[in-house]
């Protein structure tokens, strides 16, 4: 019985890891930072024909670092408030090696 204990506890917390790397939190985030960084790098390298053509507004630095703070704002959401996985429902039997349900007669 402790080896099935043992499996049923190394599963739980592979389930738990799955569920942590796909919390759609970390996706959003991720991309929001990645292209955040580029944008702002693009803004900070602009040519002065880019500025005039934008009425001497940034907009690529100012977009740029609105999408970093939202990655972050997004990345740090997720390390402060980490996903909590259910606790598995238990199911009784009346005899070990019987399955939970019973046919009916």
């Amino acid at each position: 019985m402790s080896d099935l204990h043992k499996e049923v506890s190394e599963l739980e917390g592979k389930s738990a890891t799955a569920a942590r790397l796909f919390d759609i939190r970390l996706i959003i985030g991720g991309l929001f930072t990645l292209y955040g960084v580029i944008v702002t790098v693009a803004g900070v390298f602009v040519s002065d024909a880019d500025m005039k053509k934008a009425e001497d507004v940034n907009i690529n630095l100012w977009t740029g670092l609105a999408m970093l703070a939202l990655g972050l704002f997004f990345l740090g959401w997720m390390k402060l408030r980490p996903t909590e996985i259910p606790p598995p429902t238990a199911t009784t039997t009346d005899e070990p090696g019987t399955s939970a349900l019973k046919s009916q007669d």
